[in-house]
């Protein structure tokens, strides 16, 4: 399982699975407050290790994925969703909008992601399980122009990540081929929940959404939000 987004939410996802049985490798660029957290964890009772690297350089990302694989004796979840600091990450409107404004999201959203499905989903589409789980803000579907760039890469992500569980849905598939994937759009938080309740939420929506595959059967659920109608059903 992978998680970068922030410390809160990384620890919230982290402990969702691992209380469920899930060994936990946490990958992200800061060594030490990744061992740091990866100690807690342990403490915890949970098993978990740190492996550092950056989703900006793709090698070093696909070499944590496959070092996580060996060390757990494979992946059954991804979890995808990091974030650049305040210091890297320049928020514009949509007319003052450069190309490098939404290159630099595209790098840290959309490739990374990419990326990292590379480097898990064969060994999951040969064992016929796994679950990828993909994190995006709800500027993916309806755009705010104070943070446009960011929305433009988060869209992006959402696309590739729809387009891809078509693809290994089956849509096109043969005659008499059964359905080995789904997809599932949640909105996670609520105006009137504080933001660290909505970080639980998301933590608890994640764990809820990903159930231990049937043999033979492969779940791809890549998660971005949606306008509630209601309350959204979060499972603990």
């Amino acid at each position: 399982m992978r998680s970068a987004k922030t410390a809160t939410t990384s620890s919230s996802i982290a402990r969702t699975f691992g209380t469920h049985g899930y060994g936990v490798a946490l990958i992200a660029r800061n060594r030490a407050k990744l061992e740091n957290l990866a100690g807690e964890l342990t403490a915890e009772g949970i098993t978990a290790a740190a492996f550092p690297a950056d989703v900006l350089d793709r090698d070093a990302l696909t070499q944590a994925l496959k070092d996580a694989a060996a060390h757990f004796g494979g992946i059954d979840v991804l979890e995808y969703s990091p974030v650049g600091g305040f210091a890297s990450t320049v928020l514009t409107t949509p007319s003052a909008t450069e190309p490098s404004h939404v290159q630099h999201e595209m790098e840290f959203q959309l490739y990374g992601a990419i990326a990292a499905s590379q480097a898990v989903l064969p060994a999951m589409r040969k064992a016929g399980a796994g679950t990828l789980l993909f994190t995006t803000g709800a500027g993916s579907i309806d755009p705010v122009p104070q943070v446009a760039n960011v929305n433009a890469a988060a869209a992006a992500l959402r696309n590739w990540g729809i387009n891809l569980h078509k693809e290994l849905d089956g849509r096109h598939r043969r005659p008499g081929r059964p359905r080995r994937h789904r997809r599932v759009d949640r909105h996670v938080g609520r105006p009137w929940v504080p933001h660290g309740q909505a970080r639980g939420d998301l933590a608890r929506l994640l764990g809820a959404a990903h159930h231990p595959p049937r043999p033979g059967r492969a779940r791809l659920q890549p998660l971005t939000p949606r306008r509630p109608r209601g309350r959204a059903p979060l499972e603990p």
